[in-house]
């Protein structure tokens, strides 16, 4: 029987996280008013999937707004709204693994949260500097920063009722994010003319967006794993599965833009070509072995430890990885500007500075991610990628003297490298391990000679 489909039936029931032993579904369900709670094995729902389209366009935002201010302090703001944006996300992941998001009320409410979180995408420009007329900039970030996240825990406190733990976990959330909203606030309403320098009062801000995600994140950490709960490890896996998939996507569009109103080229047709490649790599370093093992693990914890591999694994541990695809993202849009626009560059131009870190570094940021997705999730190392870290760090200079086109080929020679080291290095347990979850998928068994 498909793993899945018995969890859900009863066949790991006995696996589901502790709660309070006279609390059954059927009470919760009619408790909540209508909302359907998460059982081991549900997945992904429809509504959950257009949620995320909204952060499609945020992480766009993000990009873009990065590659206006190329400089130490444009990607630090950027990396410092990602996070925010990724916080945001998180919280809706963990109500969506409780009750299922496209249900009753929660339904429209969710809706509102879609429409809140579009005005803070399209605030984005503005987070930091608030531009000439209309509204304030970081004011509206920050105010629909919090109605997002106080929607989230008044919907999450409603659809725990019968669960004293967790709504105990989630009073003692409150704390940490009221605190970082206050500094977001007092962030959005430092005065522009503070002092005669724009640059002090930028430097202000970004310190104060420092102190609200350390705040934030530490906080949530600090209270520990008990009282949280994960229902579907299925759930778990494929929603965080899906924002990596966003991001790569994010990746693709970096490429289309870079070309946009650029006259079509061989440089450019190479360009992509070379980005799409490395795109690939990252996508299958993920989804062609990780996710599957990471998913069974999960799987099999109970209580506290479930919660805590959940946290730690997936809301702490895929930030890294996502941002490393932002500014991957980031630097393929620098190439194709490199490659395709010959009246600011030519072909043999180098990509010096922030792009051609932002290029290699969100490479290496995404694979020290898996590193510690791994060891955390099965207490092993990947070695092939430990070692394709260190190269990269080690090339790092000479594509500072290479042709940007050029750095982009050795880049993508790198990851392709590492995936074929891989395949040839844990072959028979990939194999079996892809075999497995494709069996309780529905697949047929490989071909003759397939393997």
């Amino acid at each position: 029987m498909d793993r899945r489909r018995a969890a859900a039936t009863g066949a790991t029931g006995s696996r589901r996280p502790a709660r309070l032993s006279a609390v059954t579904d059927g009470d919760r369900t009619r408790r909540a008013s209508r909302m359907r709670v998460m059982t081991e094995g549900s997945t992904v729902t429809p509504l959950e999937l257009f949620f995320d389209l909204v952060f499609v366009y945020a992480l766009t935002q993000v990009t873009a707004l990065m590659a206006d201010d190329l400089t130490a302090g444009g990607l630090l703001r950027g990396l410092l709204l990602l996070a925010v944006l990724w916080w945001c996300w998180c919280c809706y992941a963990w109500l969506g693994n409780t009750v299922r998001v496209d249900e009753g009320l929660l339904r429209v409410v969710l809706f509102a949260v879609m429409a809140t979180m579009f005005v803070v995408a399209v605030t984005i420009p503005e987070a930091f500097d608030d531009l000439p007329g209309g509204l304030s900039g970081p004011v509206v970030f920050a105010a629909c920063y919090l109605v997002v996240r106080v929607l989230h825990l008044v919907l999450y406190f409603f659809a725990a009722r019968g669960d004293a733990g967790l709504r105990r976990q989630l009073l003692r959330a409150a704390l940490p994010m009221l605190a970082g909203a206050l500094l977001l606030f007092s962030a959005a309403l430092v005065p522009q003319r503070l002092t005669d320098s724009p640059q002090q009062v930028g430097t202000i801000r970004t310190v104060l967006w420092v102190l609200a995600l350390a705040v934030d994140y530490g906080g949530i950490m600090a209270i520990g794993a008990r009282g949280w709960r994960i229902f579907s490890a299925a759930h778990w896996a494929e929603r965080h599965g899906l924002i990596i998939i966003i991001a790569l996507g994010e990746s693709l569009v970096a490429i289309g833009v870079g070309a946009t109103a650029l006259p079509i080229s061989w440089p450019i047709i190479i360009a992509s070509a070379l980005a799409i490649t490395v795109t690939a790599a990252l996508w299958w370093a993920y989804f062609d072995v990780v996710s599957i093992a990471a998913e069974r693990v999960l799987h099999r914890a109970e209580g506290v430890a479930r919660a805590a591999l959940g946290r730690d694994s997936y809301t702490y541990l895929h930030l890294p990885m996502v941002a490393g695809i932002i500014l991957l993202a980031l630097g393929f849009k620098k190439v194709l500007g490199y490659v395709g626009d010959s009246t600011h560059h030519k072909l043999g131009d180098p990509l010096h500075g922030w792009g051609l870190l932002a290029l290699y570094g969100g490479v290496i940021l995404y694979l020290l991610g898996h590193l510690c997705f791994r060891l955390r999730s099965m207490s092993s190392v990947n070695w092939p990628r430990a070692a394709t870290v260190l190269l990269l760090i080690a090339l790092l200079p000479v594509a500072d003297r290479l042709p940007a086109l050029a750095a982009l080929g050795v880049l993508a020679v790198v990851c392709v490298a590492m995936v074929v080291a891989e395949v040839r290095l844990f072959g028979a347990a990939r194999r079996e391990l892809r075999d497995a979850f494709l069996a309780e998928h529905g697949a047929g068994p490989a071909p003759a000679g397939g393997r």
